[in-house]
């Protein structure tokens, strides 16, 4: 990898590309003054001195604090480090797990795709919007109760959580802006049906863990254009809370549906409507 990494650089001094690859080889794509301690045998203030070099060489790329990364050959004209950005999610947000339209994706809910990995993540978050080298992280805070319903995913050498095919369904009910607005969730949930492990009970059940109320809500509605979900329903109408909420928080919801405690847009009254206000 090293060679192909360092083809066009001019050659550093004698030993420097040899221990560079040896680090390169035997830690991966991300790399920390410990995995340079480990490999060339060196002490603390040894190895970070080494990194830093690299560094100011150009030769290495600083993705995190004390984090580095290979930099690819097309990396000036891209602007971006990584070939797969999903292997700094561990490192920069743990405990933390992708979702969102970005697992839908990955679960085949969508053939739309979203330049932003958005990433749920138990740390403080100060701002919503991360870009590191060019790659766009949008990031919602969740308690560390919240994390469940996930599957560890193997990038290389690096384990990386994502939610797993029914908790991507319900973050995107409980925030349709996490699902890229409520017209693609209600596309990515009709596809949950088609998808080999679709379950409603696991629905149901992950929906009462989160405890959010508006996930029973907008489910329930939007389970009405579902063929063959009257259990799903009921379950839903029995779970309401009291209160209305909005469809899409998003965006102006000025029609009420009481039998769902729903506000909606106008621009949902239509086909989609009769559908959804029809009982089961």
């Amino acid at each position: 990898m090293a060679d192909e990494v360092y083809q066009n650089i001019q050659d550093p001094p004698m030993g420097s590309r040899e221990r560079l690859s040896a680090v390169l080889s035997g830690a991966g794509w991300l790399i920390r003054a410990e995995d340079v301690m480990t490999i060339l045998a060196l002490d603390k203030k040894s190895a970070a001195k080494t990194l830093a070099r690299w560094y100011a060489q150009k030769r290495l790329q600083r993705v995190g604090h004390g984090l580095y990364t290979a930099i690819p050959l097309d990396a000036r004209a891209t602007g971006q480090v990584l070939e797969d950005p999903w292997i700094l999610v561990p490192s920069l947000f743990d405990a933390a797990y992708i979702g969102g339209w970005t697992a839908a994706e990955h679960w085949d809910l969508t053939e739309q795709l979203f330049r932003d990995i958005l990433v749920f993540t138990t740390k403080a978050v100060r701002a919503r919007k991360r870009n590191v080298h060019g790659i766009t992280f949008l990031l919602r805070h969740i308690q560390p109760d919240a994390l469940f319903g996930t599957r560890n995913i193997w990038r290389g050498q690096i384990k990386v959580q994502v939610s797993d095919v029914h908790r991507t369904i319900i973050d995107m009910l409980a925030d349709p802006s996490v699902g890229g607005g409520i017209r693609h969730v209600a596309d990515c949930f009709t596809a949950y049906f088609q998808h080999k492990d679709a379950n409603p009970e696991t629905l149901i059940q992950y929906a009462e863990e989160l405890g959010n109320g508006a996930v029973f809500k907008r489910m329930g509605f939007l389970a009405q254009t579902i063929p063959d979900q009257a259990v799903l329903i009921e379950a839903c109408r029995k779970r309401l809370t009291q209160g209305n909420a909005k469809l899409d928080p998003g965006l102006e919801c000025p029609r009420l549906v009481r039998a769902w405690r729903l506000w909606i847009p106008k621009t949902w009254i239509g086909a989609r409507l009769s559908a959804k206000e029809r009982r089961p």
